[in-house]
């Protein structure tokens, strides 16, 4: 059975929406804001929006939240959201229309399983595993150097890492990186445009990092005939993650993925990314968690979803505390381990 078939059915009550903004400085050199949307009712659900343009989130509030008052399945919600402006002004990217509906979705699903005293483990008859989590950060310095990463593993020596690249990387860099053992996960960001951290699509880069980290992932290489020729054989390991947003996503692909990066809220609906979960079981796709630099619910969402699909992979979801500006001690270390009695997408 499809797994959205076990949730699509669940009833529940809403009786108001209200929004909540949170905000925190992040190690990659900006404010983070998130707003909270909470669905009231017998049981409330929540969910988070990881829209990254901080006016979407003030002209939001300003707004307020649409009327979704009304007795729904999980099923019935989604299409009425089909049928409901989210958006008060025309957001500033288009990507963000899928983060701001997941988080609607994902506030539904959570209120879903708690009026029907279930967690998300129990309606899919799975249970839940700790999960694994690497660091996930962008090396400072200019030229950038790896006291970041030499910081982190002086707090925990078993720190494992998921690093964004960049051009100015120098061979020396790449060997020291590589001899910590601890790079999981190698970002090239070649699928941005228009932000802070896009990244040319560069044969020789590419072929550096893909010759420095021979073990690790290979994630969001831009593709261009001369990329695509040094990829050619590493293609088990290259990844994709900004492109990833449902089903049809991964078959657009020019081959095809032996793993990749799931962002639920790059899916916008709990279908669709279910769906997608459900095909890279039935074509052997390894996944690993991403995440956006969640501030709250939205971090617990991605522990529970790493848990139940993929808990054992190098899951981009360390808690939120992980993203402030400096390394700190006395964090929770991998794995994390699952809670003992959840509700809803409780973490």
């Amino acid at each position: 059975m499809a797994r959205y078939d076990a949730v699509a059915d669940l009833s529940f009550r809403v009786d108001d929406v209200t929004l909540d903004q949170t905000r925190m400085d992040t190690s990659s050199g900006f404010e983070r804001v998130t707003t909270t949307i909470t669905l009231g009712g017998p049981a409330d659900g929540r969910g988070e929006d990881v829209t990254y343009d901080t006016p979407d989130h003030e002209r939001l509030v300003r707004a307020g939240p649409p009327d979704l008052a009304g007795d729904y399945t999980l099923a019935e919600f989604s299409r009425a959201l089909d049928d409901t402006d989210l958006w008060p002004d025309p957001p500033e990217r288009e990507v963000s229309r899928h983060y701001r509906r997941w988080a609607y979705e994902s506030a539904a699903l959570d209120a879903a399983l708690r009026q029907n005293d279930l967690s998300f483990g129990d309606a899919l008859d799975t249970d839940y595993d700790p999960v694994r989590f690497v660091v996930s950060t962008r090396l400072t310095g200019d030229p950038p150097d790896a006291s970041k990463v030499r910081e982190w593993l002086d707090i925990d020596p078993d720190s494992e890492f998921k690093l964004d690249a960049t051009p100015d990387w120098s061979p020396d860099l790449c060997a020291e990186l590589a001899d910590t053992g601890a790079v999981r996960v190698v970002d090239l960001k070649g699928h941005y445009e228009g932000t802070d951290v896009d990244n040319p699509g560069d044969p020789d880069f590419y072929a550096r990092i893909l010759d420095s980290f021979p073990d690790a992932i290979i994630e969001d290489p831009a593709l261009t005939d001369d990329t695509l020729a040094v990829l050619a054989d590493d293609q088990s390991r290259v990844s994709f993650d900004a492109p990833i947003t449902s089903v049809q996503s991964v078959r657009d692909l020019p081959f095809e993925p032996d793993v990749l990066n799931v962002k639920p809220s790059r899916f916008g609906t709990v279908e669709s990314l279910l769906e997608f979960i459900d095909y890279a079981d039935e074509h052997d796709i390894d996944l690993y968690g991403g995440g956006q630099f969640e501030l709250g619910v939205g971090r617990d969402h991605l522990h529970a979803l790493a848990s139940l699909f993929y808990p054992d992979s190098p899951n981009d979801v360390a808690p939120a505390e992980y993203n402030r500006p400096e390394p700190a001690s006395g964090l929770p270390k991998s794995p994390l381990s699952p809670p003992t009695d959840p509700r809803g997408l409780d973490w």
